[in-house]
């Protein structure tokens, strides 16, 4: 089964109690969920949800890649799919996607560590306007040395880096805590 709007709304309120200071930045995927959008669905161009996951090794450092549409340095996520049955698993599967690390993946809590609503440009090539996700970010430990195979299609390279490095300091703040 899909995941549903009950279990987005459930994920959001409950993280949303324990990060109160977070609820306005979270406002506008509430208001869509309150308006029976389809925040699952990735052609919902005024926000939809995407799922990612922060890999960390047994070193401390986590995953980077280098995403090709954006351009940037990023930890693994992306839109969620059909097969998709809750978010931590649409997380674990962008993950696996992505980076072809499989072995050993063990999830540090069942919530996410952030969820971090920002903007989204058009892009043309896919017929995409401009919008917003909100990326449910959840803190994964990999034991053991994980061999990397990347998607190619979507990403370029891939770094394992401090987590000094995690530019959101809240998402930085986070992971350090989840980890303590």
């Amino acid at each position: 089964m899909p995941i549903t709007a009950d279990h987005i709304r459930t994920t959001l309120t409950e993280y949303a109690d324990a990060h109160p200071e977070d609820k306005h930045a979270l406002a506008p995927l509430a208001e869509l969920l309150d308006q029976g959008a389809d925040v699952t669905s990735r052609k919902e161009f005024r926000g939809h949800v995407t799922a990612g996951a922060v890999l960390i090794n047994d070193r401390g450092e986590a995953l980077f890649i280098h995403h090709n549409a954006l351009n940037k340095w990023l930890t693994p996520g992306g839109h969620l799919e059909p097969e998709d049955t809750n978010l931590l698993g649409a997380a674990l599967r962008e993950l696996v996607e992505e980076t072809g690390v499989t072995l050993s993946l063990a999830p540090v809590q069942p919530a996410p560590v952030h969820i971090d609503v920002h903007p989204i440009p058009a892009n043309d090539s896919k017929g995409e306007g401009a919008h917003w996700h909100a990326d449910f970010r959840f803190v994964v430990r990999a034991t053991g040395d994980q061999a990397v195979t990347l998607q190619e299609e979507e990403v370029s390279g891939y770094a394992w880096r401090s987590l000094d490095t995690i530019a959101d300091e809240t998402l930085r703040a986070r992971v350090a805590a989840a980890l303590r």
